[in-house]
């Protein structure tokens, strides 16, 4: 499982994948198909990311109506972008 900071022209969202890389062309075709077609994805920790979400990580974990493929587990931009110090991101992955 990866975890993601994804910067989106609406603002950040914190996506779960079981891809192997941001940069996997099926992922990216995930984002795709949810409008996302230009974006700037970071890898965060996934221990990190389920210990800000708590249960909320565990609810979406086993949310029936979303995929492995791409769990969107935040998509309040503000709460992201203040969830995450810029230093808990990885490299960036840009995509357009």
């Amino acid at each position: 499982m990866k975890a993601a900071v994804v910067f989106t022209g609406s603002g950040p969202i914190v996506v779960l994948t079981t891809y192997d890389s941001l940069e996997d062309p099926k992922f990216i075709e995930q984002l795709e198909v949810k409008g996302l077609d230009k974006f700037i994805g970071y890898e965060v920790p996934v221990d990190l990311t389920k210990k800000k979400y708590g249960q909320h990580f565990d609810a979406v974990m086993k949310d029936v109506k979303q995929t492995d493929d791409l769990r969107v587990l935040d998509y309040n931009g503000h709460r992201v972008f203040h969830n995450y110090s810029f230093a808990e991101l990885g490299s960036p992955f840009q995509h357009e």
